[in-house]
């Protein structure tokens, strides 16, 4: 998966003839030890570092804030840290971006602190109506102090861990397998919080497309035979006892209600079960992601997926009656650690 990027914009005091100048290298090396502190602490949903781009240069005037922006957009980037030492021109030199998350740091030195761009630049987004995560620390450092503070490095991981989360769902989808049964109102899928809050879609797949890949042999073939090596490695030796072939814990239940006739189920119906519920788990995740392999198979449509960064099972009861169990949560791949 390709995941978004954090924007550093390192703004700067726009006047030249020794205020800009003197501000140039201090400013650069605020952003660098911003992006610093993101990739070496943070994790996307498969375990790779969350990545950082700086603009290109100091931003003092709105052409430079509109090159940051370009570049941003070129870059992949999802959200964006403004970082600063100084007074800056605040609605020159702000994110506009109406999608990303936003944070502005406001270094607190001993120097043309970056207090007054701060407060300046949160109000010019907040009359905007462009919301932006303040960040300050508590102690006054030396202006060649370039190291973050633990108080302000805390707020920079915590606004970071969040947008990279908004950043990686937005344009996904939910993949809603089945529907609402038993009356569990939380089974009902809201489209429109998952647009409006999430920038996400919801999607939909009837349980019977499972079974239907089941029966054509629509999945893998050869991580099939890989995953059911593990499953006999790993997993069938932790079954437990069977519980179902004690008649006691239903007393006055025929066991007809639960597997069509007296008893539990044999080994043969249990490995049965195993194998079903590895294809299950496969053909889940390629319903969500796709998967190359069965273009190759000549599945072209089943190839796509549905781009889905989480799932949930909505027809739980109807199914459970009649096949193995799963998790009403399929997969999910927006945890940024």
């Amino acid at each position: 998966m390709k995941y978004p990027k954090i924007g550093i914009r390192p703004t700067i005091d726009g006047r030249q003839g020794g205020v800009r100048e003197s501000l140039e290298e201090k400013t650069m090396a605020l952003a660098k030890a911003v992006a610093e502190l993101i990739s070496g602490n943070l994790r996307n949903g498969d375990g790779s570092p969350v990545e950082c781009v700086i603009a290109d240069s100091t931003i003092g005037r709105v052409a430079e804030a509109a090159a940051c922006a370009e570049k941003f957009e070129r870059e992949g980037v999802g959200s964006t840290i403004t970082v600063t030492s100084c007074w800056c021109y605040g609605s020159e030199t702000m994110d506009m971006n109406p999608h990303y998350p936003k944070a502005v740091w406001g270094f607190n030195g001993t120097e043309r602190p970056g207090a007054v761009y701060l407060a300046a630049v949160l109000a010019a987004h907040a009359q905007k109506g462009l919301p932006a995560f303040g960040i300050y620390g508590h102690d006054v450092q030396d202006l060649a102090d370039n190291t973050i503070p633990a108080d302000v490095a805390e707020k920079i991981l915590r606004f970071a861990r969040a947008a990279q989360a908004v950043a990686t769902m937005r344009g996904k989808s939910y993949l809603s397998m089945g529907n609402t049964c038993m009356g569990i109102a939380g089974s009902i899928v809201n489209a429109d919080f998952l647009q409006n809050y999430l920038g996400m879609r919801a999607e939909y797949v009837s349980l019977v497309e499972i079974l239907r890949r089941v029966d054509f042999g629509i999945y893998d073939h050869e991580e099939f035979e890989k995953a059911m090596k593990w499953v006999e490695k790993y997993c069938k030796p932790q079954e437990g006892h069977d519980y179902n072939e004690d008649r006691a814990l239903f007393p006055g239940t025929p066991m007809t209600t639960f597997y069509g006739k007296g008893k539990g189920k044999t080994r043969e119906e249990k490995d049965a079960d195993w194998e079903f519920t590895v294809k299950n788990m496969m053909i889940i995740r390629d319903l969500m992601h796709g998967n190359p392999k069965l273009l190759e198979m000549g599945y072209k449509e089943e190839a796509l997926g549905h781009n889905a960064i989480v799932g949930g099972v909505q027809g739980q009861r109807q199914w459970t009656d009649y096949k193995p169990n799963k998790d009403s949560d399929a997969y999910k791949q927006v945890n940024v650690k």
